[in-house]
């Protein structure tokens, strides 16, 4: 199954240096890198994002979650979710931060832009374009998420019925941003509980 980046959630657990956050990202580019050739910060930021995508995909929060998306689409319900966190996270961001969001992303991007030459080249071309488009703050405007889902429906290699889903989003905006709201704590609580844990070797 196709997973999506939540950019800025796997930024927000990423330690704020460029090994960290090129790491954190690097989850979703990872199949065919030789993981033992990596550094032990990015190598780390790689078991970090594992850990925390496990947590978030068997929560029984998100679970519940992904059942009020209609049959034919609830098999996309992990990616919807994902961009649709990192929606809510912007939405809440002075919740969880005493940042700014957007000194937050900017460091990130000159952070990442830094981390190029640590990149397989497919995250590299990926990270650059996100970064010339500034897809995490476009995040912010629900129609941007929609165009979004849509954009990565139409990389789905089989026919489905993804494409539309916002319509759903919409349907049960109210709900699925409470299900954050009470999912979210509980995710930073895990990693600050867990983030010791996590082997540099």
């Amino acid at each position: 199954m196709y997973r999506t980046l939540n950019y800025l959630a796997h930024l927000y657990f990423s330690d704020p240096n460029v090994q960290s956050r090129v790491g954190n990202l690097l989850g979703d580019f990872a199949r065919g890198v030789d993981i033992t050739q990596l550094s032990a910060p990015v190598r780390q930021g790689l078991i970090n994002h594992r850990v925390i995508d496990q947590f978030t995909d068997t929560h029984i929060q998100v679970r519940e979650l992904k059942t009020l998306f209609s049959p034919q689409r609830r098999r996309f319900s992990g990616i919807v979710l994902d961009v649709l966190f990192d929606h809510f996270l912007i939405h809440h961001w002075h919740r969880y931060s005493t940042e700014s969001l957007d000194q937050f992303i900017d460091q990130a991007y000159l952070d990442l832009h830094r981390g190029y030459p640590l990149m397989p080249d497919r995250m590299k071309r990926v990270v650059g374009k996100m970064i010339d488009g500034d897809w995490i703050r476009s995040y912010e405007d629900i129609d941007q998420v929609g165009f979004a889902l849509d954009r990565i429906a139409g990389r789905i290699r089989f026919r489905n019925n993804f494409t539309g889903s916002i319509s759903e989003v919409q349907q049960h905006y109210v709900v699925l941003e409470a299900g954050f709201l009470q999912f979210f704590p509980d995710l930073i609580t895990f990693h600050t509980d867990n983030k010791a844990k996590i082997p540099t070797n």
